[in-house]
């Protein structure tokens, strides 16, 4: 099997993993999170139905120092409140979100690269 073929395996793979992780991640920890009143309507600003799904896992996924400092800006509506979510969520929903959020986005980093480079010719 040739480079090509080879790295788009890789990325299928991922794109794979990442839609399996967020119907997972969104059944199992974001359902819950739409049901609690007290959480509904921290989960951010929907662009797309199912956005709210990211904008959790991105809670999770980075450092909790930024979200705090996201949470004290003018556009905290756009993302969703860490620390609420941090209350009402068990360190396997913690784990999970980290989980589906960077696997969705390196697939999507490694598509992206893998695009240019076929474009520039490297495969050719």
């Amino acid at each position: 099997m040739d480079i090509e073929k080879t790295l788009f395996v890789i990325f299928l793979v991922g794109c794979l993993l990442s839609a399996v992780l967020y119907v997972f991640f969104g059944q199992v920890t974001v359902r819950k999170l739409r049901k609690n009143p007290n959480t509904k309507e921290l989960l951010g600003m929907e662009y797309i139905s199912g956005w709210d799904i990211i904008n959790v896992a991105k809670v999770f996924s980075l450092p909790r120092k930024w979200m705090l400092k996201v949470e004290k800006s003018k556009f905290a509506f756009m993302y969703a409140n860490s620390s609420a979510l941090y209350e009402n969520t068990t360190i396997f929903d913690r784990v999970l979100g980290c989980i589906f959020y960077w696997s969705l986005t390196l697939s999507g980093l490694f598509g992206a690269f893998f695009a240019l480079l076929n474009s520039l010719g490297f495969f050719d």
